[in-house]
């Protein structure tokens, strides 16, 4: 590796290489030293993503319906069960049931709540990613350009993760809509401000031959915090409700301190910068953009994060209000993190074969497209059979697309870096892709809800999308 030399191995069988530019990181080769850094590595993306999944996945859905049915249903309104006036609208849909005069008013009640509610979801959910999109590669920039004893990063994942818990601890107290929009804004684009320097360490830290190991790891720990915190959050929500909300925040503080003590880079006090200049700040998140293997894969994750955002941003509402028979609130809360456990055997045998399977035969395209297509294949399922078992297996097929996919896109990522000194940067540009998907998914989600009075259209735009996704790896040249 150029600018590098090794060193004699450390103590407790440590070999690593100490980089010749001033105050960037060590890469481990092997030993103690590397094996901290990956455990933390992988509990703080474990800890992180269980925010995703409990949420943006149970939490927020639930305080959304939560606040619109006391918009909606006021009165003698107010103890309405949702799910027989649901299971009465699919009776009459299916011609099996003739509304009275009164049903009939509270089902056009119905039918004003549920695109309320996706529509008042999706904007909480996508003004979110948009100011996340625009702190990410910022943060990336000077990510790289931090002078601290305890590394570039390290501030920034502290900052992330305990002003993050906070702001997660205050939605629990969020009265109307407007309050929980800006709120949980602001806790998503703080959190951010950390997962995105966590990531760019495996480029600081890991050798070539070894990234996509880690990238594995933090695609499992993606998978599986983002499960555990669904898992626990809808298994708890029953009986603690939103005060989930402090349980995630505590779990969030505690692995970013421990990563910082446990998982230590070296000081970057001496690190070389050149004077800060605002034109070329901004001109600077072109510059991966303007390289056309880069500019390819950040299409193509744009349009896959999209499609499965797609299909994924409204999986509460689609329990109670899609399948047949409809299901109660409580259980739909219940049953949607064991969606996700449903694919987790399959997602982790994905996640750590995918990621080995790669490095060892040094491509990376192939597993893209593969995932991508089985993706799109999987979002048919739900629309040929529209039950519970129908999800099931659709999660299924999803959770092994999914796994191959996590751990080969960051290594694609990195090995198509036009500049591995700005690694911060042009991450942060590659973050950028997955929070436009993210961004676009509930508006579209949501319009479909709205404009259709349905869900079926949700299924078939996420397929579309993903398979978009396959197509734009192929124009990629030079890589494997």
């Amino acid at each position: 590796m150029s600018g590098e030399t090794a060193t004699e191995p450390r103590p407790k069988g440590d070999v690593v290489l100490e980089p010749a530019e001033p105050g960037t990181s060590s890469i481990y080769i092997r030993g103690v030293k590397s094996r901290a850094y990956l455990t933390w590595f992988t509990i703080l993306t474990i800890a992180i993503t269980s925010v995703w999944g409990a949420v943006t996945g149970i939490l927020l859905p639930n305080h959304v319906q939560i606040l619109e049915m006391g918009n909606w249903f006021t009165g003698a309104d107010a103890s309405i069960d949702l799910q027989q006036l649901t299971i009465l609208q699919q009776s009459i849909d299916a011609g099996n049931a003739t509304a009275t005069a009164e049903q009939a008013r509270q089902l056009e009640l119905l039918t004003g709540f549920n695109a309320a509610r996706a529509q008042s979801l999706a904007i909480i959910s996508t003004i979110g990613v948009i100011l996340t999109m625009l702190v990410q590669p910022i943060v990336g920039v000077f990510a790289d350009r931090t002078r601290s004893k305890w590394g570039r990063r390290a501030p920034w994942i502290l900052f992330g993760t305990v002003v993050g818990s906070l702001l997660l601890v205050l939605m629990r107290f969020a009265p109307s809509i407007a309050v929980l929009a800006i709120v949980f804004m602001l806790a998503q684009a703080v959190l951010n401000t950390a997962s995105g320097p966590l990531a760019t360490t495996v480029a600081d830290r890991m050798p070539e031959n070894r990234r996509g190991v880690a990238s594995a790891l933090g695609g499992f720990g993606n998978f599986f915090g983002g499960l555990l915190g669904g898992l626990l959050a809808g298994a708890f929500f029953a009986t603690i409700g939103l005060d989930f909300y402090f349980i995630v925040a505590a779990f969030v503080t505690f692995s970013g301190v421990m990563f910082l003590i446990f998982a230590r880079d070296r000081s970057s006090k001496d690190l070389e910068v050149t004077p800060f200049n605002w034109k070329q700040f901004f001109i600077g998140f072109t510059i991966a953009l303007r390289d056309r293997n880069y500019r390819w894969v950040w299409v193509a994750r744009i349009l896959l994060t999209f499609g499965y955002t797609v299909s994924t941003a409204l999986s509460l509402y689609m329990l109670q209000s899609y399948v047949h028979p409809a299901l109660s609130q409580t259980e739909a809360t219940a049953l949607a993190p064991l969606l996700l456990l449903a694919g987790v055997p399959v997602t982790i045998l994905a996640v750590l074969i995918a990621g080995k399977l790669s490095d060892k035969l040094g491509k990376r395209r192939i597993f893209v497209i593969v995932a991508s297509v089985l993706m799109a294949l999987s979002m048919l399922i739900p629309i040929a059979m529209p039950t519970v078992p129908g999800l099931f297996i659709q999660a299924i097929v999803g959770g092994i697309a999914f796994g191959i996919y996590l751990p080969v896109d960051q290594a694609l990522f990195i090995d198509v870096l036009p500049d591995k000194r700005a690694a911060g940067r042009d991450l942060g540009v590659a973050g950028l892709g997955s929070n436009l998907g993210q961004a676009l998914g509930p508006i579209l989600a949501s319009t479909v809800v709205a404009v259709t009075g349905g869900y079926v259209g949700i299924w078939v735009a996420a397929g579309v999308l993903v398979l978009l996704g396959a197509v734009a790896i192929f124009p990629l040249k030079g890589v494997k």
